[in-house]
């Protein structure tokens, strides 16, 4: 089992910043890729980024984040982070991360939701303008 907890969502203007994290424990030893996804009121969960738990790799971006968005991680804490800079309001959303257990290779892959084995409870971005 592993458990996530995200944290550091909040208010912000436009234009503005904040950082999430993704506090994970349990079996993370097993971790193989974390994702970041989000959801808005009436529409689908989506794809944000993902990054491998640990060594190697790349990490990926949805286009509506890319350039703006940053994932990171410090194994040490068993924390992942998503930095979001130059925030619009179309990033207002329920913020969660996830825990996939097994390989996963590319795109295709880390942005599939179904993928994913953990969730967070998620954590409120609301950006006004």
């Amino acid at each position: 089992q592993v458990q996530l907890v995200e944290s550091g969502g909040g208010l912000v203007q436009a234009g503005g910043s904040l950082r999430l994290s993704c506090a994970a424990s349990g079996r993370t030893f097993s971790i193989y890729g974390t994702g970041w996804f989000r959801q808005a009121p009436g529409k689908e969960r989506e794809f944000v980024g993902a990054i491998r738990w640990s060594g190697g790799g790349a990490d990926y971006y949805a286009d509506s984040v890319k350039g703006r968005f940053t994932i990171s991680r410090d194994n040490a804490k068993n924390t992942v982070y998503l930095q979001m800079n130059s925030l619009k309001p179309e990033d207002t959303a329920v913020y969660y991360c996830a825990a996939k257990m097994d390989y996963c290779s590319g795109y295709g892959c880390y942005e599939n939701r179904y993928q994913y084995h953990y969730w967070g409870q998620g954590t409120q971005v609301t950006v006004s303008s």
